[in-house]
């Protein structure tokens, strides 16, 4: 028995697995890929978003998302607000990757040294697609990490004395990868808190204090929605800032590709890197590194690739056998997320955030670490209780959440002013699920 009683996955093993199935095209009977360009596609009719319904006003209708929530199978023995760590794939992209994963296995090296390549570019064109860039510009990597790591430690316009910068809440591994360069590069290394409470001007006068002060700086790292508190940076507006002062930018978009309603260009950046199993719903094992076409041979090539081009981002990056399932099914995993819509989707977690996140600013003894300015905030908000600042205290506080409430969450670590939870909603959280953590919270924080 569940919360709900019957679980969604109990309704799906009584008879929806096999209208799943059905509904999945794109394999021959004899279980070979079906070539490019001759698959058939799922219909998602039934979760676009009804004519003329703007974002804002279908973020509240049950109804609507209730059907999209009907898409996953999703544990139903805690309420699940720890969604950042990697997407559930809904229910036709499971059902795809799976055919796929069987299809992969049976074909083996036939399939592989045969058709991978141009079905790999297949689904490249599709996310350069929904990315708003040439196919050219991109190259499919194991996680946004990867990406990340593989442009941070290629980046080889700096010279011994230059300087790099990034602030704490930038992604862990990333910050490794900054502070690398003072032995790869002979850099020196530029830190900056981002401030509490934050707001885009005091944000953008950070960046612009750091730069002042240390004016060799020519690498900055920014993250566009942050892992650690769900702060949204106004990126386009550093980036030029970074420019300015002869900088380049970095962009960390793990969090916001699919979260967010936005394309690379809006971004201003020249160099990129994504997650597709996040916010897009992929199988695991799928990012994308970007890197905009004029600047390729600003990034070395990968430990001196000699597989692919030189003027090709492809052999920026070197990752060896890929899970070909995963990144075949990346194109169902664009078509389910574009169905429902960008913009949709970031007004609905905004709505979900804003129950709980909005109704407890400023009560006493709680911290919320986002603020109410809508662009600098999507799903991820986490807050702290007033004064419990250590890893352990807030490892305590998810801990209480779980075990006296039902409710998942994670701390995180790393920010200047302190520890924290981060509670990270999906499009199939339910205003209930919000609603039981905004009155947790209540509870715990009762005079």
């Amino acid at each position: 028995m569940t919360r709900h009683g019957w679980s969604r996955r109990d309704f799906l093993r009584a008879g929806g697995a096999a209208a799943a199935m059905a509904s999945i095209g794109g394999c021959r009977p004899d279980g070979a890929v079906a070539p490019s360009g001759t698959e058939t596609t799922l219909d998602l009719s039934a979760l676009r978003p009804p004519a003329g319904v703007t974002p804002a006003a279908l973020a509240s209708d049950r109804a609507y998302w209730t059907k999209v929530a009907g898409q996953y199978d999703v544990l139903d023995d805690v309420i699940q607000l720890e969604n950042g760590y990697w997407g559930i794939m809904a229910r036709p992209v499971l059902s795809r990757y799976e055919r796929l994963t069987e299809t992969v296995n049976r074909r083996n090296s036939y399939y592989a040294r045969r058709k991978f390549e141009g079905d790999e570019a297949a689904a490249r064109q599709r996310t350069a697609g929904a990315l708003g860039v040439d196919a050219d510009e991109i190259a499919f990597t194991r996680n946004a990490t990867e990406a990340l790591q593989a442009l941070i430690g290629g980046y080889n316009r700096l010279r011994p004395g230059d300087a790099v910068l990034y602030s704490d809440l930038d992604y862990d591994s990333m910050q490794m990868a900054m502070d690398w360069l003072h032995f790869r590069r002979g850099v020196d290394v530029v830190t900056v808190a981002i401030p509490e409470p934050a707001s885009r001007q005091k944000v953008v006068d950070a960046y612009a204090a750091a730069l002042e002060a240390h004016p060799r700086v020519r690498l900055v790292l920014l993250t566009h929605l942050s892992h650690r508190t769900g702060l949204v940076l106004p990126i386009a507006e550093i980036s030029d800032l970074a420019r300015h002062h002869g900088a380049d930018v970095i962009v960390d978009a793990a969090h916001s590709f699919g979260q967010m309603d936005f394309s690379v260009k809006d971004l201003g950046a020249d160099f990129i890197g994504f997650n597709l199993h996040k916010w897009i719903g992929a199988p695991l094992g799928v990012g994308v590194m970007y890197v905009a076409k004029s600047r390729v041979t600003d990034v070395d090539r990968y430990m001196a690739d000699l597989d692919r081009p030189d003027d090709r981002v492809t052999s920026r990056v070197h990752t060896g056998t890929v899970n070909f399932a995963s990144v075949l099914a990346v194109p169902d995993a664009l078509d389910f997320h574009e169905a429902v819509g960008a913009a949709y989707k970031e007004a609905r977690l905004k709505r979900l955030r804003a129950l709980w996140a909005e109704e407890l600013r400023g009560r006493p003894g709680i911290e919320i670490l986002t603020p109410d300015d809508p662009s600098m905030h999507a799903g991820i908000t986490s807050f702290r209780l007033a004064g419990r600042t250590s890893a352990q205290d807030n490892i305590e506080l998810s801990r209480r959440l779980l075990e006296e409430f039902n409710i998942f969450t994670v701390h995180r670590t790393g920010v200047a002013k302190g520890a924290c939870v981060r509670v990270t909603p999906s499009v199939f959280t339910s205003e209930d699920d919000v609603t039981a953590l905004r009155e947790a919270l209540v509870k715990m924080t009762a005079a």
